[in-house]
């Protein structure tokens, strides 16, 4: 029986019992614990709990606690219990910030979540990790999320009722709806969905009411023809083509505001196969079952045997051709057999490889480090011969083959299926740009990371282009890169396999950790920042041709055991348009002002998201927190002006630091971002000077830490990150 938290103890045993158990030396529980007894589920209090905090601890929130509680027996505003589990949590138009908690999938009893109306996400993506096992509301509708659908929708199987309008959701919709066949009501009004809508959507059998007004939808609506709909609004988006009849006679449609063809429908509608011949009609009926008598043919007997002799005349010419070219194909492909340098690539491993034109492809090895300060260059890569040089001794070439050979292991969709527990929910470990990742835990016992490239954002024409970006990626080598360790490509997958990162991403580090996360310390800061700094030099001064990132951020800095960063999807923006990728791209803050202005990515645009990341390494913010107020919202825009201020720069020191940082390195640190995120590209400088700045900042602060400890020898247990 659904109760909404009040009351208190046990339910159904008195408390004078509980109290004599306590106290009279049965033994039972341990003295003074006698009110420890909590009817929440300890999983669904820390959710809460962590959701209270994730919410900036709002005072509207009564009866809420950051840590410890009992909102089962007690009275927490808008939660409601069944037993000891969480079933509802209805907080709707409560001016609430901040975000949801980064564990709420832990809520295993909850089936409906309300926060509508409030100013959540600050243009940031819903989180991935919902409550998904008994779900059967979710209403996100009235906030200020951004980003595309979450793919943890997809693993809701007792969704109904999906609200998530009057946000700021963009790109395509991905296949999110695939198994959703409880959903009955959907609205994503009033956002800024593109593309066309998902195939997906014909398998929503239960739906009754769909609101796709207000958006940028293309394409047709075919899709929703024969959903058993009594309420649509596709008002006011860019759909093309007919409205199919099977919608016209629903009583509650609005398709206003969009580019619908005005002229007749084609007989048979799209996506719909025309009714095979009727071959077996009987005596006086026409194909379509219409009586034949009292009728003649327009066509005689004559004209029929003309029309046969046409098309034997015709037929016989194309056979002449086809045979002709089949002839010529076949003997042109013996040639090419013979004269073929390469023997072809195993069954099992790539096919159809695309040729990679040796002229444009990265040599890493042939490019020389930058000339810099003691910097440690980038490991040397082994040249490993592609074929051996005897076997074009004596024979004819008549061209090079461009192949590169992929250095990358190549996983089957089954493994990796094994690996993950079948892409489970529980391994999803994060979401970005181009896709899902999964923890995956072979047999052998190692743990790597699996990336699924959407399909919507990188939409790859055949497995020769996607050969292509992997061959690309396998080339870069360099510590603080996440290395790429294998992929897939069966059954139309695109995944790639990297090394796993236990510490997460630096995003998570500093604006997801809890009261009992331990913070970063200025010293692993600054050893993250010259990390990525040389993660990024690597990309644009020693790979040729230079490779911009496009989609630096904190999130793609992954963190190792020690805190050494490995800059993620490094070479997968380079396959997308520039026009494209920013269209793709929602992460707020990050972009530079000329790539906002003309949408194209340079160099200098990777600089400025470099300073953009050590604002929030100097800060904790994040950079853009519509929580906050409109003069802070903005990272860049509040923090430059303050940069040169001492007095200001210690107040805009992330708090969890207490003070722990040295006053001359925090300057210098300002300094070098100040540079980094400079309004006009060309006062930014290149990377190899970021890095050298970093490194002198490093070696200074060595130095003085130890003339202090009157010796110039290191202890055996410092590290680099030791700089104060």
């Amino acid at each position: 029986m659904a109760r909404r938290g009040g009351g208190g103890g046990v339910v159904g045993v008195p408390w004078l019992v509980l109290l004599l158990l306590g106290c009279c030396g049965g033994g039972i529980w341990p003295r003074g614990r006698i009110f420890a007894a909590a009817d929440t589920d300890p999983n669904d209090l820390n959710v809460l709990n962590t959701l209270f905090t994730s919410l900036n601890s709002p005072g509207q929130l009564t009866g809420w606690q950051a840590s410890g509680g009992d909102p089962c027996g007690q009275s927490w505003k808008g939660i409601t219990c069944s037993g000891s589990g969480v079933t509802k949590i209805l907080l709707p138009n409560l001016g609430l910030s901040g975000n949801l908690a980064y564990n709420m999938n832990n809520l295993g009893s909850l089936v409906e979540l309300d926060m509508s109306q409030n100013s959540l996400g600050g243009g940031n993506q819903i989180q991935y990790n919902l409550p998904n096992l008994k779900l059967e509301k979710l209403n996100l509708a009235g906030n200020q999320f951004g980003g595309n659908l979450p793919y943890s929708i997809s693993t809701m199987p007792n969704l109904k009722y999906l609200y998530l309008s009057n946000n700021r959701l963009q790109g395509n919709i991905t296949d999110v709806f695939s198994s959703l066949y409880s959903l009955s009501e959907v609205d994503l009004s009033s956002n800024s969905l593109t593309g066309d809508l998902p195939q997906s959507f014909t398998g929503l059998s239960s739906l009754k009411k769909l609101y796709l007004q207000n958006n940028q939808f293309t394409g047709s609506i075919n899709v929703l023809a024969n959903l058993p709909l009594e309420t649509l609004n596709v008002a006011n988006n860019r759909f093309t083509g007919w409205i199919p009849s099977q919608l016209k006679k629903i009583n509650s449609l609005q398709t206003d505001g969009n580019s619908w063809s005005t002229g007749p429908a084609p007989p048979p509608p799209p996506y719909t196969a025309p009714p095979p011949p009727n071959r077996q009609n009987s005596p006086g009926q026409n194909g379509d079952g219409s009586s034949s008598s009292g009728r003649k043919s327009g066509i005689g007997g004559g004209g029929v045997a003309g029309i046969i002799i046409s098309l034997l005349v015709v037929g016989a010419v194309v056979a002449f051709f086809l045979i002709k070219r089949r002839k010529r194909k076949a003997s042109m492909e013996e040639h090419f057999e013979q004269h073929q340098p390469f023997t072809s690539f195993p069954s099992n491993e790539v096919k159809d490889m695309k040729p990679i034109d040796e002229s444009t492809a990265v040599d890493i090895e042939s490019l020389a480090s930058p000339a810099s300060i003691n910097l440690k260059p980038p490991p040397k890569i082994e040249r490993h011969k592609s074929f051996d040089d005897d076997d074009f001794s004596n024979k004819p070439v008549a061209k090079k083959s461009n192949i590169t050979p992929i250095k990358a292991t190549v996983y089957s969709v089954a493994d990796l299926q094994m690996a993950t527990d079948s892409f489970n929910f529980d391994n999803l470990v994060g979401e970005g740009t181009f896709g899902r990742v999964y923890r995956a835990q072979f047999i052998d016992g190692k743990v790597l990371a699996i990336k699924k490239l959407d399909s919507t954002v990188m939409s790859f024409q055949s497995s020769d282009d996607f050969a292509e970006l992997v061959s690309n990626i396998s080339k870069m080598h360099h510590p603080n890169l996440n290395e790429l360790v294998g992929y897939c490509m069966e059954h139309g997958q695109h995944l790639l396999v990297y090394d796993f990162h236990r510490n997460g991403s630096l995003h998570d580090l500093l604006h997801l950790s809890d009261e009992y996360s331990k913070p970063l310390s200025w010293n692993s800061r600054v050893k993250i920042a010259l990390g990525s700094a040389r993660a990024l030099e690597y990309l644009h001064e020693i790979c040729s041709p230079s490779i911009i990132h496009k989609n630096f951020k904190s999130s793609n800095i992954l963190l190792d055991s020690e805190f050494n960063p490995h800059l993620s999807d490094a070479g997968l923006a380079s396959f997308i348009p520039d026009a494209e990728f920013q269209a793709a791209e929602q992460s707020a803050g990050y972009t530079a002002p000329e790539v906002d202005m003309n949408g194209q990515y340079t160099l200098k645009s990777d600089v400025y998201s470099f300073g953009v990341v050590m604002l929030e390494l100097l800060t904790g913010r994040k950079p853009f927190d519509s929580s906050r107020p409109r003069s802070e919202q903005s990272l860049v825009r509040w923090a430059t002006p303050q940069l040169h201020d001492i007095d200001a720069l210690d107040r805009m020191v992330d708090p969890a630091l207490k003070g722990l940082y040295p006053a001359k390195s925090l300057s210098r640190f300002a300094d070098v971002l100040a540079l980094c995120v400079q309004p006009e590209p060309e006062f930014r400088p290149p990377m190899s000077e970021v890095v050298q700045a970093l490194v002198r900042l490093v070696q200074r602060a060595n130095m003085t830490k130890r003339m202090l400890d009157g010796d110039t020898s290191r202890r055996p247990d410092d590290q680099d990150q030791d700089f104060i």
